[in-house]
């Protein structure tokens, strides 16, 4: 099994920041106008403050590592506060129970992708959750899985081919989904593990060729989006 991808950690912080503290920052930075936005950006959010991404994270340097008060704000069941949530829990602190409960939680595609780009794909079982969440029924759940090796693709730098390559059948079974907020995910998947290298941008290249001449719409799309990127 491939090894989590690393990480430079940010140091832990040096304050006692309370939820209530957070709450409060999220209450005073808010804006309708951000809120509206995110309408846009297709996202259903629960209870926003509309907080832009960018601030958040800049908050989040600011508090600190904080598992416990991660794990507080992802409890709040609150947008922004979960995407904070994200930004401050300790990587390798996040168990499979966690993985997966928070998965569950999974509502709109940016706290899917925020979640497996700043955290899960550090974490110690992060290959461990992508089979698993692939056969979820849950849109976003299963969005997770591809969300989840698309970013391993991108920053597991010690990964070894074999363990992309077991996920080839995982993203053909995927490319069946004709949800949308999947399908993408899978699209994504398939193009960011052909570019890692040569190996991988061929067999990226067979899988795409196969969705690409299937009879169903969603297979069919995927390859075809990835074969335009991966014969470029």
């Amino acid at each position: 099994m491939a090894k989590p991808a690393t990480t430079k950690r940010r140091t832990a912080k040096t304050e006692n920041v309370t939820l209530k503290d957070v709450i409060k920052w999220l209450e005073q930075n808010g804006t309708k106008k951000e809120i509206e936005g995110l309408k846009r950006y297709g996202i259903t959010a629960t209870k926003p403050f509309g907080v832009t991404v960018g601030a958040l994270k800049k908050h989040a340097k600011r508090i600190g590592r904080d598992h416990g008060l991660a794990q507080e704000l992802w409890a709040t069941g609150r947008y922004e506060a979960r995407m904070l949530a994200t930004f401050v829990a300790e990587p390798d602190k996040v168990t499979v129970k966690q993985m997966n409960a928070w998965a569950a939680d999974f509502d709109n595609w940016a706290i899917v992708d925020t979640a497996c780009f700043s955290l899960f794909d550090r974490a110690p079982h992060a290959w461990s959750r992508i089979p698993q969440w692939a056969k979820s029924k849950r849109e976003f759940t299963k969005r997770a899985a591809f969300a989840l090796l698309w970013s391993l693709s991108s920053h597991d730098k010690d990964a070894e081919d074999d363990a992309f390559l077991a996920c080839f059948p995982l993203i053909e079974r995927g490319a069946m989904d004709d949800r949308n907020f999947v399908k993408k995910a899978v699209n994504m998947a398939l193009r960011a593990v052909g570019k890692r290298n040569a190996t991988l941008r061929k067999a990226a290249i067979d899988v795409a060729q196969r969705l690409a001449a299937h009879d169903d719409p969603a297979p069919r799309w995927v390859g075809s989006h990835a074969l335009r990127e991966l014969r470029r």
